[in-house]
C-alpha cells in the first residue's frame, strides 16, 4: 500500500512504497533529506449484522418490498360496465312502461348505480403513491360513500317533488352546486382524494343519474 509523503523542505507531495517505512532518503525534487512516515494501524469498520436472507457465498441477498397493482382489473372492469348498462337498460324499458314511473324505482335505480360508478372512479382517481384500499374496507368505502351519493338525490327529491315546488334554473344555480360541494366532501371522507378529484368524482355520479332520468323518460333535473 502505498504511503503519502509530503516534503520538509519544497513541500512536494508523492508516494513512495510502504517498504520504505520509517526509512530516510532524499526528495526526488530538491533532494531535502526526509523521513517516511512508518505505517499507522489501520482503522477497520465493522458494518453490523444484517438479518436478511445470505446466499450460498454468505452474502446479503435484499428482496424490494413490493406493492401488488391496485388498478382495476379486467373482470372488475367488466363488472362495472355490466352493471351500469343493466341499470341503464332497465331505465329505457320502464319508460315504456303501462305504469308511471315511482319515485321507489328512480331512488332504488341511483342507489343500484352509486356502487359501482364509485368503485370505478375510485380506481381511476386514486393516487398511485398511496396505499390502496382493498377488501372489507374498501366496501365499507364504497358503501358509504355510494349511501351519501343516492341521499343526496333523495333530499332532491323531497323538497321539489314531495313538498311540491318546482325550481327555476335561478334555484338550481343555487342548489346544484351546494349538492356538488356535499358529494364531494363524502368522497373526500371515504378516499384519499384531493378536493378537485372528489368533485369530479362525485360529478361522474350526478350525471349518470341525470342521464338515467333522462332514459325513463323524465325530465334531467326535475318531474314538474
Amino acid at each position: 500500500m502505498p504511503i503519502d509523503v509530503t516534503c520538509s523542505g519544497c513541500r512536494a507531495r508523492f508516494q513512495v512504497s510502504d517498504k520504505f517505512a520509517g526509512k530516510k532518503g532524499p526528495c526526488p525534487k530538491c533532494k531535502t533529506i526526509i523521513t517516511i512516515p512508518a505505517l499507522q494501524e489501520k482503522l477497520v469498520i465493522h458494518a453490523p449484522e444484517s438479518d436478511s436472507p445470505k446466499d450460498k457465498a454468505g452474502q446479503p441477498v435484499f428482496k424490494p418490498i413490493q406493492r401488488t397493482e391496485a388498478r382495476l382489473s379486467q373482470p372488475m372492469a367488466i363488472g362495472i360496465g355490466g352493471a351500469v348498462f343493466g341499470v341503464l337498460m332497465a331505465a329505457f324499458i320502464l319508460r315504456f312502461g303501462p305504469h308511471p314511473i315511482s319515485p321507489l324505482i328512480t331512488g332504488l335505480g341511483s342507489l343500484v348505480l352509486a356502487p359501482p360508478l364509485v368503485l370505478a372512479g375510485y380506481a381511476f382517481l386514486r393516487d398511485d403513491e398511496l396505499e390502496p384500499y382493498r377488501g372489507r374496507e374498501l366496501g365499507m368505502r364504497v358503501g358509504a360513500c355510494s349511501f351519501v351519493y343516492a341521499i343526496l338525490w333523495a333530499a332532491y327529491w323531497f323538497v321539489f317533488a314531495y313538498l311540491n315546488v318546482t325550481p327555476d334554473f335561478t334555484y338550481l344555480l343555487f342548489v346544484i352546486p351546494i349538492a356538488i360541494v356535499i358529494g364531494a366532501v363524502a368522497a373526500l371522507a371515504s378516499f384519499d382524494f384531493d378536493f378537485g378529484q372528489a368533485t369530479l368524482h362525485y360529478s361522474v355520479y350526478f350525471v349518470a343519474t341525470i342521464l338515467l332520468r333522462l332514459l325513463m323518460g323524465m325530465n334531467g333535473l326535475w318531474d314538474k
